[in-house]
């Protein structure tokens, strides 16, 4: 028997919060735990001062002493409370203690969630300003299988108690979104932030699972979070999956090669190969600790002023077929992608950049938003140990190959050019492969579109038939054979 639980107009304009807690509570099928570690019991906090909680809560409860947790839950092999591991074992368990507990036969039409966040907020130095995994798992229907959203949060108030009341706030809107927004994924991602500022508390990782959201791509929603300015960057590794970027960069030596890879060709991947074996040979990089990520600007997803979500599917699609890690970003400069690793960890840094991007680099234009103007944005950008590895290009007409020893900059730039240049800031590919060097994507995308013979050459294994099979960059399928 399916139990609709959508309705009653009233609640269809942006509710307050307490007319979504009431909202669930008068709900007479919607029944579950609330389990929240770390912050107070913040959310569970709304739905019993709203009134109408006895036909809505089962238990409420906080296992703040570890040995309690660690008794509840297990512990854990690293010896941590506040991971993504912890909260999937929280909701199993408390989701588990509801079905053995609560009588099918007794409530035939109860719908079943567990809530439950793990947290740590501002510590008393206010040097690490907090956050937590937060996540419900709930039937829509009763005896259904069961759903799950799973976020990660971080906090940027500097006061405990208000990061507290935002942690309510948003354990109410992902409760009411779960039973009342999930046929609408995007939609639902945007409410999490009703009566709250984006200044408060930033989403960084989101993952919807379960039979209600087969047809979600979590990337997709990754995309969201960046387009709706939730975060500033998100990540997934070659299955799709979003991961927590602190994850995976942390104490980890960074290569990053940015681009539109509109699609990513044999120059990319060229680039990828020997400015990584370079990084490797450097001084104290070690292979197991170093992350390699590709990076796709939000600038570069743009089509007419709107975000190309399919494009934007199709790139990472390829990326992950080729084993990449790929991070979406709102980063404009290269200074502010250093920046953002920088929050993670503190050991060796490369960017992997072509001639026409270091050349942008040293535009002076490219930073009067800042007081300090290019210095300010240098000082940051090479403020330790990183290097730019520069892949030559080559002139498609004259057939002259620019390298850091010929390029040229602005005539007033050319000094600190060359600063970064004799100082090692700057270095070359030189083990290129000079037979591709004149491959460029937009090029493959202008052939692609036009029905131009070869482009598949141009490619990494595999990718041109990917492109076929799902008719991606304007490829037309039957017809564009039938052309050719």
């Amino acid at each position: 028997m399916a139990i609709t639980i959508l309705g009653d107009k009233e609640f269809e304009k942006v509710p307050s919060i307490k007319n979504k807690v009431l909202r669930v509570n008068l709900n007479e099928n919607i029944y579950g735990t609330f389990a929240e570690i770390g912050a107070g019991q913040e959310t569970v906090r709304h739905f019993f001062r709203a009134g109408g909680a006895s036909g809505t809560i089962a238990k409420a409860m906080s296992a703040y002493d570890k040995d309690f947790s660690d008794a509840i839950y297990g512990v854990e092999d690293d010896g941590r409370y506040v991971t993504e591991k912890r909260l999937k074992k929280m909701l199993s368990h408390e989701m588990r203690l509801i079905e053995d507990r609560i009588s099918r036969y007794k409530h035939p039409n109860k719908i079943f969630f567990t809530y439950a966040n793990t947290v740590a907020t501002i510590d008393f130095a206010k040097k690490f300003k907090g956050h937590g995994w937060v996540g419900i798992k709930f039937q829509i229907t009763p005896e259904g299988e069961f759903n799950e959203i799973i976020l990660h949060v971080r906090f940027h108030e500097n006061d405990a108690r208000l990061q507290q009341l935002t942690l309510g706030t948003l354990g109410v809107n992902l409760i009411y979104g779960a039973f009342y927004k999930h046929d609408n994924p995007k939609h639902l991602l945007k409410y999490l932030y009703d009566h709250i500022d984006k200044d408060q508390i930033e989403i960084d990782t989101i993952n919807f699972s379960g039979p209600q959201f087969e047809g979600v791509d979590n990337r997709l929603m990754s995309l969201q979070l960046v387009k709706n300015g939730m975060t500033e960057a998100v990540m997934f590794d070659p299955s799709g999956n979003n991961i927590l970027p602190a994850a995976i960069l942390y104490k980890k030596n960074v290569l990053a090669l940015r681009g539109s890879f509109r699609p990513v060709t044999k120059v990319n991947m060229d680039m990828y190969e020997k400015s990584l074996a370079m990084f490797l040979e450097a001084n104290r990089v070690n292979e197991k600790k170093t992350e390699v990520i590709f990076e796709i600007t939000l600038s570069n997803l743009r089509a007419e002023g709107e975000i190309d979500e399919e494009d934007f599917m199709a790139r990472a699609r390829l990326l992950c077929s080729l084993g990449q890690t790929v991070m979406i970003s709102n980063f404009k400069e290269y200074y502010k992608v250093v920046e953002y690793f920088s929050n993670f960890t503190k050991e060796r840094m490369g960017l992997v950049m072509g001639v026409n991007n270091l050349i942008d680099v040293f535009d002076a234009g490219y930073y009067r938003h800042l007081s300090g103007g290019i210095l300010e944005a240098f000082g940051k950008l090479f403020f330790k140990d990183l290097k730019v590895y520069l892949y030559p290009m080559k002139d498609p007409k004259t057939g002259e190959l620019t390298t850091s020893k010929n390029l040229k900059v602005h005539p007033r730039m050319k000094e600190l050019y060359k600063f970064f240049k004799y100082n090692g800031k700057v270095v070359d590919i030189e083990n290129y492969d000079p037979t591709i060097s004149g491959i460029f994507s937009r090029e493959v995308l202008r052939m692609i579109h036009d029905g131009e013979e070869g482009w598949e050459d141009l490619l990494p294994e595999g990718i041109a038939e990917m492109i076929k099979s799902r008719e991606q960059f304007g490829y037309e399928g039957i017809a564009y054979d039938q052309q050719k």
